[in-house]
């Protein structure tokens, strides 16, 4: 249960708290990236349900109950390992969704400089401690916040984001496994206890 309260919270900071937040509050967002902090979310939501009717199960001493509770975490840990999967071969569409989306405010502000999206480039540089897209030329006029200590390309810093955020949901995901699998030992040699102290009865 305490695990999925955290996976729950750590996906709802990095959906809502995180740099990447930003760019939901846009007409265009990168969908590939925060599917997968909802499916991350859904998970802790499933593990907290499953562990309250494991403690359930436990304190009833029912089989019963405890079998479902061993075949639920056999399903949430296959699902934490395709979700690795599939995080690590999405990794490159998530960068190239949240690099089109700058691309295309940077283009918009280039055509109109005055416009309401200079508000929103200058949110995104701020958020993302950069400014342009790489060279001098590309930043010459843009709106970059003043106390950048190194003039960074952005396109370069969504990616190092992206990398970083998903390293960390790769070693919450793999915290979680270990702690799914001594899950279903420990069930399963409760569940042969009690069928064993019923034997014996």
């Amino acid at each position: 249960q305490l695990a999925g309260l955290a996976v729950i919270a750590f996906g709802l900071w990095l959906r809502f708290g995180g740099v990447m937040a930003d760019f939901a509050s846009e007409k265009k967002s990168p969908e590939y990236f925060f599917m997968g902090l909802y499916v991350l979310v859904g998970a802790g939501a499933l593990m907290t349900t499953v562990g309250f009717f494991g403690c359930c199960g436990a304190a009833r001493e029912s089989q019963c109950l405890i079998g479902a509770f061993f075949a639920c975490l056999l399903v949430i840990f296959a699902a934490e390992v395709t979700a690795g999967v599939f995080a690590f071969i999405g990794k490159k569409v998530a960068v190239q969704e949240a690099q089109k989306i700058y691309e295309d405010i940077y283009d918009d502000y280039m055509k109109n400089p005055a416009g309401k999206v200079n508000s929103t480039i200058y949110r995104y540089h701020l958020a993302l401690q950069c400014c342009g897209k790489g060279n001098m030329e590309q930043q010459m006029g843009l709106p970059c916040p003043e106390n950048i200590q190194k003039v960074s390309n952005c396109l370069v810093e969504i990616q190092n984001i992206i990398d970083a955020d998903l390293h960390l949901v790769g070693i919450v995901g793999i915290a979680i496994a270990g702690i799914t699998i001594f899950g279903m030992i420990f069930s399963m040699v409760l569940c042969c206890a009690i069928r064993n102290t019923r034997d014996m009865i």
